[in-house]
């Protein structure tokens, strides 16, 4: 019995752990005061996986965690490319995904902007080259902004994000 009260009552091993990055906190804080005035609403994101080994989907994954929880930012990943803003392209371009990711660029509305994440998507990764690969998203895209990394970090993303809404703003005026 006194052992179960002494769990209950010493320090847990998970009290020191920081929940915050103070880095993190103040781009995404940025971003959302940008997406609010050049979007005036939320950016809405549609992931596209053409080909790729999944690590930058499951950085992508991780905006959405409760740990980084970008929608309070103003950012939200949509499951159709008519409500997308953004297309985010992951992997290489393979040449069985070309026809389907030519399609959902289409189907988003004007203006559409592309964003490749990875540095498969970017062209220069390690399936660059290869039999099955048209390769990087610039290969049948007009690609707005590459986020490089294999993977990209959560935060790097969350920079290039930055980096287009700038780019976006500054060629609106």
């Amino acid at each position: 019995m006194f052992k179960a009260l002494t769990n209950v009552f010493k320090k847990k091993a998970t009290e020191d752990l920081q929940f915050k990055d103070v880095e993190f906190e103040a781009i995404g804080f940025q971003l959302k005061e940008k997406v609010d005035r050049v979007f005036g609403r939320s950016l809405a994101i549609r992931e596209l996986d053409a080909g790729s080994d999944n690590s930058a989907e499951i950085e992508l994954s991780n905006l959405s965690t409760p740990y980084y929880d970008v929608e309070r930012f103003g950012i939200t990943f949509v499951a159709s490319p008519r409500h997308a803003d953004v297309l985010i392209v992951t992997g290489a371009i393979t040449l069985n995904m070309e026809i389907a990711a030519k399609k959902t660029y289409d189907a988003m509305p004007a203006p559409k902007f592309v964003v490749a994440v990875g540095d498969d998507a970017c062209g220069c990764g390690i399936l660059d080259g290869s039999y099955a690969v048209l390769g990087g998203a610039d290969k049948i895209f007009p690609v707005d902004l590459k986020i490089l990394g294999n993977p990209p970090t959560p935060k790097m993303i969350l920079k290039g994000l930055l980096a287009l809404v700038y780019k976006i703003e500054k060629n609106s005026h």
